[in-house]
Parts: structure tokens; sequence; C-alpha cells
């Protein structure tokens, strides 16, 4: 039971990879351009380049591309957010509303250290193009 799904597991990961980079992505989206939901006017500085930096390294976590560096850099924003917004509330993330920052912290840190894997740009360009061309 142990591994069930184990023989998946490149093709999952590759899956926690996409979703995982869209959320991401949204998050910013929805911080610089209003969607989904509502755009906030006059964002401090800090939060702009929040929201850069969750839609740009989310599309590039999501299509696989560079994923270890975006990876690096979007969970060192998730801590950052967490000790700068969500620590003042209590070290409890469940009670101070954090817990979602240090969950992405976590998963992008974990992607850093596992690269792009398979159904990624960086897979596409690894095989070179002889590989493509077949």
């Amino acid at each position: 039971m142990e591994r069930f799904l184990g023989k998946y597991s490149p093709h999952l990961y590759a899956v926690l990879r996409i979703v995982v980079g869209l959320m991401f992505a949204m998050h910013g989206s929805q911080k610089l351009f209003g969607w989904p939901g509502t755009k906030h006017p006059g964002l401090p500085p800090l939060l702009i380049a929040g929201g850069v930096i969750e839609l740009v390294c989310g599309i590039m976590i999501a299509l696989g591309l560079l994923t270890g560096c975006a990876a690096f850099v979007a969970s060192g924003e998730m801590a950052v957010a967490f000790f700068k917004q969500h620590l003042p509330g209590g070290w409890l993330p469940i009670m101070n509303g954090g817990e979602a920052a240090v969950v992405y912290c976590f998963l992008f840190l974990y992607m850093a250290a596992q690269g792009s894997g398979v159904w990624s740009i960086d897979a596409l360009m690894r095989r070179g193009p002889k590989a493509r061309a077949r």
C-alpha cells in the first residue's frame, strides 16, 4: 500500500506542479488585474511586487520553465508573506490565517529541489531537436 500510485508519481507530480502553479498565478492576477475577483486600488509597492512574483513564477512553474528557480523565488516570497503579514497575528498558521502561505512555501521548496519533471518545457528542451523531430 505504501507505493499504491508509485508508478504514476512522475505524472502526478506534473499535475501537482501545474495545478499549484496556476493557483499561485491566480493570486498574482487577482492582485494586479482584479481577476478573479476584484482589484484593490492603491496596493502598496510590496503587494504589487508580490503580485508580479506570484503571476510570473506561477506561470513558469505551471509550464515547467525553470521550475527550480521560479519555485525557489516563490517559496521565499511565501516565507516573507507569512512572517510579515501573518506572524504578527500569532505563531500558529491555522489561527493567524497563514496556512496557505506555509503550504505554498513548502510545496515550492519541494518543487525547487525536485525540478520540472515530465510534461514541462524544461523536459522538452532537454530532449533536444533530434528527439523532438521524431
